[in-house]
């Protein structure tokens, strides 16, 4: 791989790995809520669980789904109805773990589960497969190259997130634990997940 294709690389990683969604909106939800070792086998299954994605879309998975609308619309639908039920468990949550209202919990297969119904992680999945895999001399190479790199990028995108909700969570408590700051940050992030729904119904 040149150096102009590797930074390349870096830019796309960067950009839809630290922008909000899905992923990086419940790992710092999850920390929030519950603290960090709450979060982490939601972390630790996100660049799990795209790395098998790609991988598939390197064996052509992808182009399949490409081309079959019906079954583009299926993976958009299931995606977007676990989205919105996730959001309203998200906006019902009122107390930190521990507590009665802690309603979310997503454990390791729900998260890798969740990369297979997230239009975000499908598009950049066959954005690398296109753009830094398929129709090169040694693919198998390509492939061995880029998925380190962008399994780096899954786990340190959701960790950042997953830190960024632990140092929220004392502040969240609010006034003697009232955790009235985290209703509202919880109906927050609930909103973010509708939204993201909402944009992948239009892709």
């Amino acid at each position: 791989m040149s150096s102009t294709e590797f930074w390349a690389l870096l830019a796309l990683a960067t950009a839809m790995s630290f922008t909000p969604g899905p992923n990086t909106t419940l790992s710092a939800a999850l920390a929030a809520n519950g603290g960090l070792r709450h979060a982490l086998p939601f972390v630790c299954s996100v660049p799990a669980g795209w790395g098998v994605l790609l991988t598939l879309c390197s064996l052509g998975l992808g182009a399949l789904v490409v081309a079959a609308p019906l079954l583009n619309w299926s993976l958009k639908a299931l995606g977007v109805a676990y989205l919105w039920w996730l959001a309203w468990r998200l906006a019902r949550s009122s107390a930190q773990a521990g507590g009665p209202g802690s309603a979310l919990k997503v454990g390791f297969a729900q998260g890798m589960a969740l990369q297979f119904l997230n239009i975000k992680a499908w598009m950049l999945a066959l954005a690398i497969v296109s753009g830094w895999i398929a129709g090169q001399d040694h693919p198998a190479r390509r492939f061995a190259e880029v998925l380190p790199v962008m399994l780096a990028f899954a786990f340190v995108s959701n960790l950042t997130y997953a830190l960024a909700g632990t140092l929220l969570r004392q502040w969240l408590a609010g006034p003697e634990g009232s955790g009235r700051r985290l209703q509202w940050f919880n109906r927050a992030m609930a909103a973010v997940l509708v939204l993201t729904g909402a944009w992948m119904l239009q892709r």
